[in-house]
């Protein structure tokens, strides 16, 4: 599912969309060879078919899957989430055959708003829930059948093996911002062209399988990334502080300075990468 407004108004050649698709197939059939194991897609032709996300934003996600199940042959797709904006039903107005959400709050910003712990899960947690509905086993959480818990926590802790193999050439850091100091990984590969700093939207950190999966493309192209957390974890219990973007932005000019007191980083371009409240953040700390 391409959004064509997206890609001309980014002005995405062709061949570049080409090169992202046939990436983004690749990795859709390693998650489904992952997932399912030897286990067969469900049939859903001449099925209804419930849809059910954490959430909708810009719904990009929610079109995909809709597609995706109709052209297997569903006779009726009904989305069910949560949380939505008030003009969700416009936005994917013809997607699905029924449209529900629980919440359409006037003040929606991003799906974390609305959760308390909006953490991202990795590879193992999915497998993990799908072999205990495939079971039947509510007792039991193995990640794939045959795994042992030692291989199962490694798995978990690596997400996948692009993620393992940055983490592994991470500096374990703490960044000064003022009274407080924040837990962070620093990676700066041989002769890097620059860093890039993540500000991460609400619910995420420097452990998300997200963000280390970018920052490792990121490295193989010769540049250096610093993730890290804006809030403590104190601070992080508040959930007011995980939207509060002008604290989350005093947070990116102090690792701003970190930086430039660092030997090896001082002299390195440095841009900003931004999700969510996170990249509000990261435009207010960039207009100051």
């Amino acid at each position: 599912v391409v959004d064509d407004t997206v890609v001309r108004e980014a002005g995405v050649p062709p061949a570049a969309l080409e090169r992202v698709a046939e990436r983004e197939q690749r990795e859709l059939l390693r998650r489904a060879a992952r997932y399912r194991g030897e286990r067969p897609a469900l049939p859903v032709a001449g099925r209804t078919v419930v849809l059910v996300d954490d959430g909708v934003a810009t719904g990009s996600t929610a079109r995909a899957a809709c597609r995706t199940v109709r052209a297997r042959g569903a006779a009726r797709t009904v989305l069910a989430v949560p949380v939505a904006p008030p003009d969700w039903t416009r936005r994917l107005a013809g997607e699905a055959d029924e449209l529900v959400a629980l919440e359409t709050p006037p003040g929606f910003f991003a799906v974390g708003q609305f959760y308390a712990d909006f953490a991202q899960l990795d590879d193992a947690d999915v497998i993990a829930c799908l072999c205990e509905a495939a079971s039947g086993d509510r007792t039991e959480r193995p990640g794939e059948p045959g795994e042992t818990a030692e291989e199962t926590e490694t798995e978990t802790e690596a997400g996948v093996e692009v993620e393992a193999e940055a983490e592994a050439e991470a500096e374990v850091v703490e960044v000064e911002a003022g009274p407080v100091r924040l837990a962070g990984h620093l990676t700066i590969p041989a002769a890097p062209i620059g860093l890039v700093v993540f500000a991460h939207g609400s619910g995420s950190g420097r452990h998300s399988p997200r963000n280390r999966y970018v920052a490792a493309g990121l490295h193989r192209a010769g540049l250096g990334t610093l993730l890290f957390d804006l809030l403590t974890e104190e601070e992080a219990g508040e959930r007011d502080n995980v939207f509060d973007t002008a604290l989350l932005a005093a947070r990116l000019t102090a690792a701003t300075a970190w930086l430039r007191r660092r030997p090896d980083t001082r002299n390195l371009p440095l841009g900003c990468f931004g999700a969510s409240t996170g990249a509000a953040a990261a435009l207010r700390a960039a207009a100051d």
